[in-house]
């Protein structure tokens, strides 16, 4: 008999605090050296409980990595947010505190929100990473996503490169 120990299931609003302390125990891991010290600082206190049980009382879309009981990461997914075209689906977000990163466990959050997305219809994916959070880059490589765009995001006053990777 085999035990699933890490399932991926529908954020609930008691989540709302394992969520904010994911958010900055893998903010903290992807993008401490690459985010500004001070800009990465204000963003982690922005998203705090209080905006995770907002968020998730406007029925954000949020699946959680559930480890046997905690919270291990997330993923927040929707419509793509760039106009129209082939790709309907777009992850906004997805994170695994770095104690579970390596596992193969953000492939299960990729997968639950990849399948949550074709049963809305929004066919084809779209995620955005940072070109210099290498890891997440090559995650999202290793799924077989293909770079088709480059952007820059601002944070305070340093421009960061960032890379679209899609799947159709």
């Amino acid at each position: 008999m085999s035990v699933d120990v890490a399932h991926v299931r529908p954020a609930r609003p008691k989540d709302a605090h394992a969520l904010a302390t994911a958010y900055e125990e893998a903010w903290r891991g992807a993008y401490q050296g690459i985010i500004p010290h001070l800009d990465l600082e204000r963003m982690i206190a922005r998203r705090g409980p209080g905006w995770w049980a907002r968020a998730l009382q406007r029925r954000a879309s949020v699946l959680v990595l559930d480890f046997q009981g905690d919270v291990a990461g997330y993923v927040t997914f929707g419509r793509c947010r760039v106009g129209r075209g082939p790709y309907r689906g777009e992850i906004f977000e997805l994170y695994l505190c770095p104690t579970y990163q390596g596992l193969g466990l953000g492939t299960k959050l990729f997968e639950g929100a990849r399948q949550k997305l074709r049963e809305g219809r929004l066919h084809g994916l779209l995620v955005w990473a940072l070109a210099d959070n290498e890891a997440a880059c090559d995650f999202y490589l290793r799924l077989g996503g293909k770079p088709i765009a480059e952007g820059a995001e601002g944070f305070g006053g340093t421009s960061l490169r960032k890379i679209a990777f899609a799947w159709r």
